[in-house]
């Protein structure tokens, strides 16, 4: 059978013909209870599938038909299966009554499974049985997959209904009257000529042959053990072969066992001892029941953990959890071959020294996973010894490790290799062929895993580049904020998610503050999150209110669809104010930190999410001390580990409060300073609120911002009548200003552009009107007046006596713009501070003032 398999094209038969192979040396001399496993973890292999069942029919060939064997599937998971009627719809018997092979492309048993594929058991007067495999591709099995059923489920016909079939003859003269002092021994003893009439008995004899001394002269076969065939068989075959012959007798309707030991006497008939060896048959069967329990058990539970390992460090774990322990090994590396060399994936028990040495490894190199994965057939190094006589050039290798035996197995996927699984064991060992079996039937199911794995890892990876892409790459340093954050992608899941934080520097030293959170998870909403984010960024450049801005988020929200959503935090902190203007839509409120180690939450409403509010939006304002840290944070972060936000937000107090009591995060030294020490206070934060990232199934983003109000004694006002006095008044106001500050260097500058924009006010706006001044790292003049009219830029004709004003003030200043407020506008320009030596500075880089 195997031979025709073999003689079939194609590389899928020839995989067949192997498996086929593979299973009669393993399964030679292994009982029923062994071999029949192994039969359907082949066939399970050869299919790709999750599990396999063998099912039996009574030889009268009208009872049910019976489950015989099990393999990669809980017992549990089939019970419904244990006994079929002939008459069910269920594949086996569709396949028993049909006589052929039957495919079902659905999840009969509920486990996960793609589809379901029996073939019958061939018989002499018609199918005996069927076997049966769960697959877990979808599509119904090609031809070759199909042929390699049919010849495993003939190999497992055989098992079921063979018995030995051996015969001969044999001559003698009789007992030698020397066995008559056997009598008194206390294992049954006798004794039959060549025509196999007994000559001689012992008492214990006739107590495992259930007859007393008439029997003497009797034919062997007349007794009751004779009647059973392979005692029969045995005894013919010793006589024939005129060798010792040993094996277990056990007849009909008893459950007792006798160990036979079948003698040849010198010149003919046969001495045979009995030993009852019930009890130790007994121990033997339920340890070896129990120990096949456990592998079936076992390789159940891996192949269902298997469907469920996303990464490939997923399935390296699985692998840890359900192989390492049945077979005592204590060490695993899993390698993927890329571009020619094979790369470590994931390992247990190997430290990063002695994975550098074998992590990049070209395939060409003779190593023993080049050999394995070359040939694509398992390699079992049982030695230390033996590993260096066949690679003596990985001498350096061996004294680094820890390890005296391996199991190098191929992982094949798809017909060709992509990585192999090394198991490895603290002492050498041997590997017997059921072990080397199932751990061959292992590689085939961590294959098909890790090549799913690998995929998910290459779309996961360009999706969070995706994400992280459109984040913030770092924070800006503006004059009144320092910040640190963190985006935490979710430890384990299918998808990236919509979590973003940013910090936007706005005009008059303001800052604005910024997280967001798109419901649902994937491409789509990372691509989401990243329209959202730019359309936050153009907004804030038009300095609307938060109210406005969150208004035309909402919309934009709305625009994508009925399905999407928004969570979403703006806040404004203004440093001269000392004030923070907050807008929340489903987003709950920073955590505020005072400089006495006070931590509150505001008391402020929350809008429902974007794409789900109806405008107008709250905004709070919320007073700050002159130095505060504002901690913000998305559900991610406090809604896990098993606890809802309310315990997260909770936590998160407490948390802060016990950091705070340790370190002070307001220290007066430079800014990379307060810098480093948020970054410590994230990095607490996270380690605290998610201690096993791994297993979170969201992603999570934190933002701190460490606020310093502007000193009192760097702001200037100015009052101005709105007539032509006022660009004489603003600019005698600035000259005593800039002097007091010590920038005389920026008076002439100033002067211009403070008597355009007054200029501009009294002739195009209305009252009343103010003059700000701001020393800071630039130099901020702003004008005030109660007009919403735009100012803006226009193009002069060569005899327009004005128009070019705007053009003035864009030359002389950095920046200049227009931001609007309740009750009227504020047009600013910035200036570049003069150049001076850094110890002229102070720790914000200003120039320190004269007034100072």
């Amino acid at each position: 059978m195997t031979a025709g398999i073999s003689g079939r094209a194609g590389r899928a038969e020839g995989l067949g013909s192997a498996r086929l192979r593979l299973l009669e040396t393993a399964a030679g001399d292994q009982p029923d209870a062994v071999a029949l496993p192994l039969a359907l973890q082949q066939a399970t292999a050869g299919l790709h599938g999750l599990g396999g069942l063998l099912h039996h029919r009574d030889p009268g060939g009208t009872g049910p038909l019976r489950l015989v064997a099990l393999s990669g599937l809980p017992l549990g998971t089939v019970g419904g299966w244990a006994r079929i009627g002939q008459d069910a719809d269920a594949p086996p018997a569709r396949a028993v009554r049909g006589g052929e092979y039957v495919w079902l492309g659905e999840d009969v048993l509920g486990i996960g499974a793609a589809g379901v594929v029996s073939v019958p058991l061939p018989g002499r007067a018609g199918p005996v049985g069927a076997l049966t495999v769960l697959t877990a591709e979808p599509g119904e099995p090609d031809p070759a997959r199909r042929r390699l059923l049919h010849a495993v489920a003939g190999w497992a016909s055989g098992r079921l209904g063979a018995g030995p079939a051996l015969g001969g003859t044999g001559t003698g003269t009789g007992p030698d009257p020397v066995v008559r002092a056997l009598d008194t021994m206390a294992d049954g003893f006798l004794t039959v000529d060549e025509d196999w009439r007994i000559t001689f008995l012992n008492r214990a004899a006739e107590r495992h042959l259930g007859v007393g001394g008439a029997a003497l002269g009797s034919t062997l076969w007349d007794v009751p053990a004779g009647h059973v065939r392979a005692m029969e068989c045995h005894c013919r075959r010793a006589s024939a072969e005129r060798a010792p012959l040993t094996f277990d007798l056990s007849r009909p309707g008893d459950r007792r066992v006798s160990r036979v030991r079948l003698v040849p006497l010198p010149e003919s008939g046969l001495a045979i001892f009995f030993a009852d060896v019930t009890p130790q048959r007994i121990d033997e069967e339920t340890a070896g029941e129990r120990g096949a329990a456990e592998r079936t058990a076992r390789v159940g539970e891996l192949t269902v953990a298997l469907t469920e390992a996303v990464s490939s460090r997923d399935v390296v774990r699985v692998v840890a959890e359900h192989v390492l322990p049945p077979f005592g090994a204590d060490g695993l590396v899993v390698e993927r071959l890329e571009g020619g060399r094979v790369r470590v994936v994931d390992s247990v028990g190997y430290g990063p020294d002695f994975l550098s040495l074998i992590d990049g490894i070209p395939l060409g190199d003779n190593t023993a996973v080049s050999d394995a994965l070359r040939t694509r057939t398992p390699m079992f190094v049982e030695s230390k010894a033996q590993f260096r006589r066949q690679y003596g050039e990985l001498r350096g290798v061996t004294v680094k490790s820890t390890k005296n035996a391996w199991a190098f197995l191929p992982l094949i996927a798809s017909g060709r290799p992509i990585g192999c699984c090394v198991m490895s064991f603290a002492r050498q060992r041997s590997f017997s062929q059921e072990e080397r079996t199932l751990l061959t039937a292992v590689s085939g199911l961590v294959a098909q895993a890790l090549e799913r794995a690998r995929l998910y890892d290459m779309e996961h990876t360009r999706a969070q580049g995706l994400q992280r892409g459109l984040l913030p790459k770092s924070l800006p340093s503006p004059p009144a904020v320092s910040a640190a954050a963190r985006y935490l992608p979710a430890g384990r899941g299918d998808e990236v998610g919509g979590d973003w934080y940013d910090l936007i520097p706005l005009s008059a030293d303001r800052v604005a503050l910024v997280i967001g959170d798109v419901m649902g998870h994937g491409i789509a909403e990372a691509a989401t999150m990243g329209r959202l984010r730019t359309a936050v960024r153009t907004l804030v450049d038009l300095e609307l209110e938060p109210d406005e801005l969150l208004g035309h988020l909402n919309e934009i929200v709305g625009e994508l669809g009925d399905d999407y959503y928004a969570t979403f935090s703006y806040a404004v902190y203004d440093p001269v104010a000392r004030t923070c203007a907050l807008a929340l839509a489903g987003h709950p409120p920073p955590v505020v930190v005072h400089p006495d180690g006070t931590v509150r939450r505001p008391e402020v409403s929350v809008n429902p999410p974007l794409g789900a509010a109806e405008p107008p939006f709250d905004v709070h304002e919320v007073d700050l001390p002159e130095e505060s840290l504002l901690v913000f944070c998305t559900d991610g972060l406090v809604d896990a580990a098993g606890r809802d936000i309310d315990e997260g937000l909770a936590q998160l107090r407490r948390t802060l409060e016990e950091a705070v009591a340790r370190t002070s995060y307001f220290p007066d030294g430079r800014s990379d300073e307060r810098t480093d020490r948020l970054e410590a206070l994230c990095d607490h934060l996270v380690a605290t609120l998610l201690p096993d990232r791994e297993q979170t199934s969201d992603d999570a983003a934190l933002l701190i911002a460490h606020t310093r109000a502007t000193p009192p004694g760097d702001v200037a006002w100015c009052s101005l009548p709105q007539d032509p006095r006022a660009a004489g008044q603003a600019r005698e106001f600035v000259r005593r200003r800039l002097a007091a500050w010590g920038l005389e260097e920026l008076e002439m500058t100033t002067e211009l552009l403070v008597s355009e924009l007054v200029g501009n006010v009294v002739r195009h706006a209305r009252g009343p009107v103010r003059l700000r001044l701001l020393h800071s790292r630039s130099l901020i003049c702003e004008v005030y007046d109660g007009s919403l009219t735009t100012p803006r830029i226009r193009r002069a004709g060569y005899t327009d006596e004005g128009g070019r004003g705007l053009h003035l003030v864009a030359a002389l200043s950095q920046r200049w713009g227009t931001r609007f407020l309740g009750d009227g506008k504020c047009i600013w320009t910035e200036q570049d501070l003069p150049s001076v030596s850094r110890a002229g500075t102070d720790h914000q880089g200003r120039v320190p003032s004269a007034s100072k």
